[in-house]
């Protein structure tokens, strides 16, 4: 994927398997946990290229979350803040090859940001 792609959507859920059988029945998603990221199963869509995580649902996190590539998260947030947006979670690992943050648009909108490549063929 290229920069400014968004990559991964996740999707807050409080029951995992509940709502791996409903997406999975709804839309043909293949749903699959991955060694390392036990209890974030991540689905695939038919298109082979659309995907994200049924991630666990929080009091901060209630409503589907896009995350677009960028070649540099840190470079990014400094231009979220620069034109009037906010960080939410500064660049966090998510494996040795990747990283990914939260930022707020001036509209309120929360987005990800995810830099590098995950490894998920365990």
């Amino acid at each position: 994927m290229a920069h400014g792609d968004i990559t991964h959507i996740d999707i807050p859920v409080a029951d995992t398997a509940k709502a791996q059988e409903f997406y999975a029945g709804l839309f043909g998603w293949q749903i699959q946990e991955y060694p390392g990221y036990e209890g974030y199963p991540m689905w695939q869509a038919p298109n082979g290229i659309s995907g994200g995580g049924l991630a666990p649902r929080s009091e901060d996190f209630t409503q589907p979350r896009s995350y677009v590539e960028v070649d540099s998260i840190d470079e990014t947030l400094a231009k979220v803040t620069e034109q009037g947006g906010r960080v939410v979670m500064e660049r966090q690992p998510i494996s040795e090859t990747s990283w990914w943050a939260i930022f707020e648009d001036p509209d309120g909108n929360v987005v990800g940001l995810y830099e590098g490549t995950t490894d998920t063929s365990g």
